[in-house]
């Protein structure tokens, strides 16, 4: 059998042939093993952080991910960046009708890689089936368990005039890659998605008891989206500096070929980190002994003037306002 067939959504003999012979395969651990309908875990004492995450990007497989390594990165990523060490994942997935089994086997297969390389365990799950048309090859949805670090958790409410604003890399490489997949577009050099777990690279910086004052992945809407949210809930403002923000060669041409912006392109392995001033060349150094952060930059920081905005110092010294995206430019990038 080649195809996902409704009988495997039923229940039976071929859904439980589909979760031993795909998922386990996989996900093998000795929690999953129970096969119980909920996972009972171990935690550390203290505060832990949970959040949870569908994924429905389009195309499934694009140049430097797929779905699967998506959603775990994605779910990983954002317990990171609220200060979590993660330690468990689920994993549920809604499949279509028809779908290639060789393709899900494969999803599969890259969510385990990347959960073992950012050392969590996929311990709980669900599958469903759905007729054909219901829905858009496959859907997954993951939610995260993980402890938190330390103590000072990061938050916007220490954030302070002077602190300065890290990112961990360059920026936009997401957001084209799915775009020239989707759009078939053949650019002379092409731009891999930058896709990647980073709790091992933040628990780093947290261990060494860096003064990070906070952090956020800028995922949909980019870096400019995510600094305007970040500004409009404190009382500062921010200012960043076009020529220290870092951005491939690669996306720099194609944005300018289509007439697009790179600071609202969609990231999923790069970190917004906002230290206080005397950490922050601390920080840049450690980042840049990790592979995911070796094009760290300080770009800008935090400021008394412009409150509630973020403005942009351009390569011409002109000082300009920069806005949330406004509209959505590369729809179902996650």
């Amino acid at each position: 059998m080649e195809r996902i067939t409704i009988g495997h959504g039923s229940g039976g003999k071929l859904t439980q042939d589909l979760i031993k012979n795909v998922f386990f395969k996989y996900f093998e651990n000795d929690i999953l093993r129970q096969s119980d309908d909920s996972a009972i875990v171990e935690m550390k004492s203290g505060k832990i952080a949970v959040t949870t995450d569908s994924f429905v990007v389009n195309p499934i497989f694009f140049p430097g991910g797929d779905i699967g390594k998506l959603s775990i990165c994605g779910t990983v990523n954002d317990l990171a960046v609220n200060g979590a060490h993660p330690e468990y994942l689920t994993c549920s997935v809604i499949i279509e009708e028809g779908f290639l089994l060789k393709d899900l086997e494969r999803i599969v297969k890259s969510m385990a890689e990347t959960a073992d390389l950012a050392g969590v365990k996929i311990v709980t799950g669900d599958t469903k089936v759905v007729e054909k048309g219901e829905a858009d090859g496959i859907f997954i949805n993951t939610t995260g368990i993980g402890n938190m670090i330390r103590e000072n958790v990061p938050g916007i409410g220490k954030i302070q005039p002077g602190d300065r604003v890290i990112v961990s890399g360059t920026l936009g490489d997401h957001g084209l890659a799915i775009l020239s997949q989707r759009k078939e577009l053949d650019f002379e050099s092409i731009v891999l998605s930058d896709c990647a777990p980073l709790n091992i690279m933040i628990k780093e910086l947290l261990d060494e008891n860096i003064d990070v004052k906070f952090m956020r992945d800028p995922t949909r809407g980019g870096l400019a989206t995510t600094l305007n949210e970040i500004a409009q809930e404190g009382s500062f403002g921010i200012l960043i500096e076009e020529k220290d923000i870092p951005i491939s060669e690669g996306v720099k041409s194609a944005c300018e070929l289509l007439g697009m912006e790179p600071l609202y392109m969609a990231n999923e392995g790069k970190a917004i980190i906002i230290t206080s001033s005397a950490s922050a060349e601390t920080a840049l150094s450690m980042l840049r002994n990790n592979e995911y952060g070796k094009d760290a930059e300080i770009i800008g920081e935090i400021t008394e003037e412009n409150i509630n905005k973020v403005c942009l110092c351009t390569n011409y010294g002109v000082t300009r306002i920069i806005d949330m995206l406004t509209a959505e430019q590369v729809p179902r990038i996650c």
